[in-house]
């Protein structure tokens, strides 16, 4: 079903710029990339956060982005970094009226809610089409520590912002969309619950096997001065509380004391700099500073994200929480085991002691219990490549882009159904 032949698939995430690239970045170019295949049209409409240019081509996707502001009294330019990096809520009129005259619209897909979703809310049902949402970053399966964090930057200022929450029905977003859309099993339960309807999916991300299938990891520990026969334990994800860097680096101290040649490495966009200095001060305090890498977020077109999957003898992914994690579907692709938090979409996407091994990072010896586990998988090596194979054929299985996009516009034409029959 697809009225009037329409072919623009309108998405509209909060931010989208390369370098400061996430999980979220992925899979709203991947799934466009796949609709591109099926002959539609995606477009990203977002904001300029974090941006330089107003439009450009990432990955052969137009992004057209817009201004915007938060709506609150006293905010310094640090406290708009910070809302940039994580969780702003944000206002655009300039990407809301963009939304009411893009030409040739089939569907929107908003990627973000509050304020931002409450524009595609509105903008949809002004033009009688159909709406999605996909929560990427958790909303009813959120830690409130991380919540108290996100909203820290507007702590004690005045917001002049709500009467345009109310406007666009920012608070009936999940009410009103024609499908919410999970990426974790978790968190899909938990909107059944809370939601007064029946209109919510569970969508799980994928990755590019082939993308990820072979690189050239000796080239990675050559240029950052790892010995080709060094152990080798990565991270790649924000550096952010959220992701728990501290637990690894605490586990792999007491590791490295017994394994003195091993090495790990850190990758990812700074989301909280204050984070970032701890794990800095605890790498010089510990005498690490030439085992332990913390390097920038790389883009996702450059190979040497890929390189370092290769590179590694094992990925660790500690998270407080975590919606999904598309990077552990990369490990595997590369062919790596996985050690990974027992939390979130993670207790449904690993396997433990088949695809990963699990963690409790909750548990008060979570560092002596992953030092642990790091020592198991560097005593066996037939043991990672075991894990490693059983998580690659896990990937290609069910994880690929393409049957996530089938499966995606199977969605798209139960929201059109939905919207049809609402109208």
């Amino acid at each position: 079903m697809n009225p009037g032949g329409a072919k623009t698939i309108l998405h509209v995430p909060r931010r989208f710029v390369a370098e400061e690239w996430g999980g979220t970045e992925t899979v709203i170019l991947e799934i466009s990339r796949q609709q591109k295949l099926a002959g539609l049209n995606p477009v990203i409409y977002t904001s300029m956060a974090l941006a330089r240019l107003r439009d450009e081509s990432i990955g052969g996707v137009p992004v057209r982005r817009f201004a915007y502001s938060y709506p609150f009294f006293g905010l310094t330019a640090a406290d708009r970094a910070a809302l940039d990096k994580k969780g702003g809520n944000l206002i655009s009129f300039s990407l809301f009226a963009a939304l009411l005259r893009a030409p040739d619209v089939r569907l929107f897909h908003a990627h973000a809610l509050k304020r931002l979703g409450g524009e595609v809310r509105t903008a949809a049902r002004l033009r009688k089409k159909p709406f999605v949402v996909s929560l990427h970053g958790g909303v009813f399966d959120v830690p409130q520590a991380e919540l108290d964090l996100m909203l820290k930057p507007v702590e004690n200022k005045t917001e002049w912002g709500k009467p345009l929450g109310a406007l666009f029905g920012s608070r009936r977003v999940l009410t009103d969309a024609d499908c919410v859309i999970c990426v974790g099993r978790s968190e899909m339960e938990k909107a059944r619950q809370q939601l007064g309807h029946d209109r919510i999916a569970y969508l799980p991300n994928g990755v590019d096997c082939a993308k990820f299938a072979s690189a050239d990891g000796a080239a990675f520990r050559a240029r950052h001065g790892i010995p080709p026969a060094a152990f080798l334990a990565l991270n790649i994800s924000r550096i952010d509380a959220q992701k728990n860097q501290l637990l690894l680096l605490e586990a792999f101290i007491r590791f490295q004391a017994t394994r003195p040649d091993a090495y790990l490495v850190f990758i990812g966009p700074e989301t909280q700099p204050g984070y970032a200095a701890k794990l800095r001060e605890l790498i010089t305090a510990s005498g690490l500073t030439d085992r332990v890498k913390l390097l920038p977020g790389l883009r996702n077109d450059n190979p040497e994200l890929i390189q370092a999957f290769h590179a590694c003898d094992i990925f660790v992914l500690p998270s407080m929480h975590e919606p999904f994690g598309i990077v552990v579907l990369e490990a595997w692709s590369s062919g790596k085991p996985v050690i990974a938090s027992r939390i979130g979409g993670l207790q449904s996407l690993v396997r433990d002691g088949d695809t990963g091994v699990f963690i409790d990072p909750n548990a008060p010896d979570a560092a002596a219990d992953l030092a642990a586990k790091l020592e198991h998988f560097a005593r066996e090596p037939d043991l990672c490549r075991t894990i490693g194979e059983a998580g690659r054929k896990e990937a290609l299985a069910a994880y690929d882009w393409a049957q996530i996009g089938q499966q995606l516009e199977t969605l798209y034409l139960r929201a059109e159904e939905h919207c049809a029959r609402r109208a």
